[in-house]
This record gives C-alpha cells, sequence and structure tokens, in this order.
C-alpha cells in the first residue's frame, strides 16, 4: 500500500468519528505531495500516520490546522526525520486492559503477567483499575475503564496478580519526564480523558513499578518467563504489537510462545495474527481481534473502548 493509501485509509478506518482533527489532518496528508516525498526519505515503518503526529506534536508542532503542519514540517523536517527513525509508537493505553480481563477471568488464579511491547507497562495492572461494562461497575480503584461488551457477561471479578513483568526493546520509565511526554504525545488530540486516564495509570505504576527489561520477544522472552514465580499462571499478553515486528521475527515469536508454559492472549488485526473462519466484525471500527492460546474470541477496538464475543457465548 503506498504512503498516501495508507494515510487515506487511517483517516476513514482510525480516526473517521473518533478525531476529527487526526482525520482531517490524514487526508491532507494523503494528498500532499512534498510532505508524502518526505517520508519517503525515512524507513517505510516509520512513515505511520500515528508516529509522525504524535512526533510534530511532541516537537511543538501544530496538527489542528494542515496548513500549519504542512509548514511546520517542511521547515523543521531534519528533526522530524531523527525523531522518527529512533521512536515508536509505544502508546501506552490502560484502556486496552478492559479487554483483556474477561479473558483473564477464566484462568486459574493467580497470574503471573508478561507484557511483551510493554511500552511503560500501564498494562499490566488490570487489577488495579475499575471497568464500566454498560450499568455494570468492576473495582474501586484506579481510572474507570469504560467498555461497551457484548456477545457475554461481564467479567465478576477482577484478576489476582502476583507478578507483572514486560520486555520491551525500548522501555518507558513513568518516573522519567521526557518518557511520560513522548507517552502524552501518542494520545490524539482531542483525547482528555485518556490524558487523565494515563496520568492516572502512571501514578498506579510509580507506586508499584513493573518489573520492565529491554529486550528482544525472542532472543529474551525465555529468560523472562522462567522468572514467573511457581503456583502462578504464567500469561503472556501483547496488544497492538505485533504489526511492528518484522515477518520472519514474528513467525519466530508465534512459535516460541507456543513453547512456553502457561497463556497467551494476542490482541491484535487479523492481518497481524490471522485467524480462518473469522465471523466479520460488526462495525469497522472493531479491528482488533481478542485470542486465547490461538483460539480467537472476540473483536475489540483498538482503545479497549469496544468488545465483541463470538466465541462460547454464555
Amino acid at each position: 500500500m503506498s504512503t498516501a493509501a495508507t494515510y487515506a485509509e487511517f483517516a476513514a478506518r482510525e480516526a473517521r468519528g473518533v478525531s476529527p482533527v487526526y482525520e482531517r489532518l490524514s487526508l491532507a496528508v494523503a494528498a500532499d505531495e512534498t510532505i508524502l516525498e518526505l517520508l519517503a526519505t525515512v524507513p517505510e515503518g516509520k512513515r505511520q500516520p500515528n508516529l509522525l503526529f504524535a512526533v510534530v506534536r511532541l516537537l511543538g508542532g501544530p496538527v489542528g490546522d494542515p496548513a500549519a503542519f504542512h509548514d511546520f514540517t517542511v521547515a523543521h523536517w531534519d528533526r522530524i526525520a531523527a525523531n522518527l527513525r529512533v521512536r515508536a509508537t509505544q502508546t501506552n493505553e490502560p484502556g486496552r486492559c478492559a479487554v483483556l480481563v474477561p479473558v483473564l477471568e477464566r484462568l486459574p488464579q493467580p497470574l503471573a503477567l508478561l507484557e511483551v511491547g510493554a511500552s511503560a507497562g500501564l498494562g499490566l495492572y488490570p487489577d488495579r483499575y475499575t471497568y464500566r461494562y454498560g450499568d455494570r461497575l468492576l473495582g474501586t480503584a484506579g481510572p474507570v475503564l469504560a467498555c461497551e461488551l457484548t456477545g457475554t457477561e461481564p467479567p465478576a471479578r477482577l484478576p489476582e496478580v502476583v507478578w507483572r513483568a514486560g520486555l520491551d526493546l525500548n522501555p518507558l520509565r513513568v518516573s522519567d519526564a521526557d518518557d511520560i511526554a513522548w507517552l502524552d504525545a501518542l494520545i490524539w488530540p482531542e483525547h482528555e480523558h485518556r490524558r487523565e486516564r494515563l496520568r492516572a495509570a502512571a501514578a498506579i505504576a510509580a507506586a508499584d513499578p513493573p518489573h520492565l527489561i529491554r529486550g528482544d520477544l525472542v532472543d529474551d522472552l525465555p529468560a523472562l518467563a522462567a522468572q514467573a514465580p511457581a503456583g502462578a499462571t504464567l500469561v503472556v499478553f501483547h496488544t497492538s504489537v505485533l504489526y511492528q515486528v518484522p515477518d520472519e521475527r514474528r513467525r519466530a515469536f508465534e512459535r516460541l510462545v507456543g513453547t512456553l508454559p502457561g497463556h497467551r492472549i494476542s490482541v491484535e488485526a487479523p492481518g497481524v495474527v490471522p485467524f480462518d473462519g473469522l465471523p466479520p466484525a460488526p462495525d469497522d471500527t472493531l479491528h482488533n481481534v481478542v485470542a486465547l492460546d490461538g483460539v480467537p474470541l472476540a473483536w475489540a477496538r483498538g482503545h479497549g473502548q469496544a468488545m465483541s464475543w463470538f466465541a462460547g457465548r454464555r
């Protein structure tokens, strides 16, 4: 897919109805030959809309006005390109825990959680947040994460987590102001509720920091998994991560993770982790598949806002 088509698709599939600012900006970039030519000078994996827009925001550039965005991007391209090359879309969205909890509830407790692509580790605290599934509230502390859940009953209990660890090529620290600034820049402009959520989740992580390891999802996963305590169910999980991994490494990860004890939860687009015989998604905002041990269970939105269960309905 061309870079222009990528931006047009991002506008239609991800930003429409979610971020008018990014929908408008994505369409403008898709038709902006100058910016498209500049993007062609960085590796293909570094041309994605979320990454470009976040880098511009981090550097103090405007995203609300496409013309001003164009001028800033052209004038500051060297700095922007340098950041694109070394940064990744490490969106650390706690809201994704809302689609993990219905799966985690079904596993033998207590749990040892290991997140691949953990960023700052905010996804490692599903037991510390509160969830709203329709009119059902689960939990009493932390930020409230709302999820429109259909096809199954809301979970009745929070998971019991006794160990939490994360693996990332570039782990971020909630105690580092620059790392928090990058996570803030990755949040879409209108989503002030997500900024509030980021601050609340970061406070939880700062009070009880997760065990984060800088490493590769193939080379370093077995040693980290071996640190999980005996008597706890190991759960390796990843959400919207594998699309950034080259195909060969992704296949190596798939082979490796199947050899580990415990369970694996994946929340990825079906083009990244494919499955046969998937039912159609109820709408085009549900573009991730939630799976347990390679068995697809539900469709989900990218930030955990909705989940449509289709396996073993109860």
